[in-house]
């Protein structure tokens, strides 16, 4: 039942803050994905190359569709340097020494900054800092409450993905 009402929040959150948009294919397959994703980070501490690889598809491919149909070429320009930064930024963090961000977490940001950069600048900034903010937020909650240890792995994609459901949701 908890994943029946995550998938209705982040559907309706979706399409309520995207409704009219041609592009809201694209944030529904990618949050579908992204639902998948979640799981099985949080039960396996892995983002399968696959499933990420299905949601940037998905979401390029709905972006492609929405560019056509709105003869708007400059936002899948901004899709692809949303998706690079998110990429470069990413991969700059996993390779800080003690760094505890793997590269499916830099794969995942990539596909995710493709619908974020779609939306712009603002979009994709909040893209990039929810993450570790929310994450902060959990982490320090999971301490004070002695459920980990601080050298504890914990799943960052779930946190990945609710940034970046909220950066679309508030641009």
């Amino acid at each position: 039942m908890t994943l029946t009402v995550v998938g209705a929040v982040v559907f309706g959150g979706l399409a309520a803050a995207r409704g009219g948009d041609p592009a809201l294919p694209a944030y529904l397959l990618v949050g579908a994905i992204g639902l998948v994703l979640a799981l099985v980070d949080l039960a396996c501490l892995r983002l399968p190359d696959p499933l990420v690889a299905l949601a940037a598809g998905c979401g390029a491919l709905g972006l492609l569709v929405a560019a056509l149909v709105t003869g708007a070429a400059g936002g899948l320009l901004a899709a692809l340097a949303g998706a690079a930064l998110s990429f470069g930024c990413y991969a700059l963090l996993a390779v800080l020494p003690g760094s505890r961000l793997g590269f499916g977490d830099v794969k995942l940001a990539a596909a995710l900054g493709l619908p974020l950069g779609w939306l712009g600048w603002s979009a994709l900034g909040l893209g990039l800092v929810l993450p570790h903010l929310l994450n902060g937020v959990v982490v320090l909650a999971l301490l004070a409450t002695r459920r980990v240890r601080r050298d504890t792995a914990l799943p960052f994609g779930p946190a990945i993905l609710a940034g970046a459901w909220l950066a679309v949701l508030l641009a």
